[in-house]
């Protein structure tokens, strides 16, 4: 009777439950707070269809991590300096295992792979002059990472914060994981929120900046582009960007390899592969291990709150410097380029380029401005790549 009074004594001892309370009153509490985040995210993701597919592997992470006695997912083995690729395999758990797709940069790159894949390059290639639209677009990223040195975060930390105005998930992942991994939760949070909040933040900004003269522009049709030029694209963007910028090498690569495998006509297995099966299955792993990081004792502080208002800034700051690089081709061209394009210059397609034609669109019901942002828009997926290795490039 007494070894089974013993071993029921045991059992109490190792539920959720009693670690939890062991835990002590203030980490109870955080434990709880983290869960009611959790759910409002599941409830943002489900209800209000904010990035689905991103926010709800996302709040599952953190949910997960943050249940007591689970030790799912270890994040102080992946501090710089302690990390060691057999301790996270002999005493990680499964968050743990998969979290080093995260650290080691491979999703990022795989999501890249099939964001190329899915992208039609052609509106940029008919139309170059607006791969200025998408640089003019990065400027958000740089005044966001001034604001937060201002705000007392260090340049690495500010770095992960400022790409948040590139409006491209997996490249602020990507900079935050070699920059500022303490902060991942929260940056991979802020941006993926406010890429769903395009269509709230951008048009108040346009018609802002924007006279109702400059708005009502009509654009003449795109020239039609030859295969070989969708060929060679890829090729040469990924020439140019690398010898420039060598750390932007894993994120161009695999957008252009993935386009290439699109546009080539001869791998269209690949193409198929990488846009659904492959590029579904990283995001859930990319999602859950990134949504792992947002344990009590980092995610809720005032750097959050920090990284919150800030990532909202970045996302206005880049679309005012789109739109006033827009105003000034408007200027430039004499009145033939609309600056509402200017605003698809952050990177979130095709999103962003759909606000541009919506509010274009309330201007003058017959003006179509969505192939000519869509040039911009895929600009900014390069522009977005380019600003994070130039970042990886100063304080890596």
């Amino acid at each position: 009777m007494a070894d089974m009074l013993t071993a029921f004594q045991d059992f109490i001892a190792t539920t959720g439950v009693s670690q939890w309370l062991d835990t002590g009153a203030s980490t109870a509490v955080k434990t709880l707070i983290m869960i009611a985040i959790s759910c409002v995210l599941f409830y943002l993701g489900i209800v209000k269809k904010f990035e689905p597919l991103l926010l709800i592997p996302i709040a599952f992470g953190m949910f997960l991590t943050n249940l007591p006695g689970a030790n799912m997912m270890h994040p102080e083995f992946f501090l710089e300096g302690d990390f060691n690729v057999l301790n996270v395999f002999l005493n990680g758990g499964l968050l743990d295992y998969l979290y080093l797709g995260v650290k080691l940069g491979i999703y990022p790159s795989l999501i890249f792979l099939g964001v190329g894949a899915m992208t039609d390059f052609t509106p940029l290639i008919a139309n170059p002059s607006t791969l200025m639209l998408g640089a003019a677009a990065q400027g958000g990223v740089f005044l966001a990472f001034l604001m937060a040195l201002l705000l007392g975060f260090t340049p690495e930390q500010a770095s992960a914060i400022g790409i948040i105005g590139g409006a491209d998930g997996p490249t602020a992942i990507l900079v935050t994981k070699t920059l500022a991994p303490e902060l991942l939760g929260a940056i991979a949070i802020a941006a993926y929120s406010y890429m769903a909040l395009i269509p709230f933040i951008q048009p108040p900004l346009m018609k802002m900046l924007t006279t109702k003269k400059e708005r009502s522009v009509k654009m003449t049709q795109l020239r039609k582009v030859s295969k070989t030029e969708q060929i060679m694209f890829p090729v040469i963007v990924t020439l140019i960007v690398v010898f420039i910028v060598p750390d932007a090498a894993p994120l161009i690569g695999f957008l252009m390899l993935g386009n290439l495998l699109t546009v080539c006509g001869v791998t269209q297995r690949l193409s198929k592969t990488a846009q659904n099966g492959l590029m579904n299955a990283v995001t859930v792993f990319l999602g859950i291990s990134v949504g792992a990081t947002a344990k009590a004792d980092t995610f809720l502080s005032g750097n959050t709150i920090k990284i919150i208002v800030l990532g909202l800034l970045a996302f206005c700051f880049a679309t005012i410097c789109g739109i006033l690089g827009g105003k000034l081709m408007y200027i430039l061209s004499k009145g033939k380029i609309n600056p509402l394009i200017g605003s698809a210059g952050v990177s979130a397609v095709p999103m962003a380029a759909r606000v541009s034609q919506v509010v274009g669109q309330k201007e003058d019901s017959s003006n179509y401005l969505l192939m000519h942002a869509m040039g911009p828009n895929v600009a900014g997926v390069i522009g977005s790549a380019v600003a994070a290795g130039v970042l990886l490039s100063m304080f890596k």
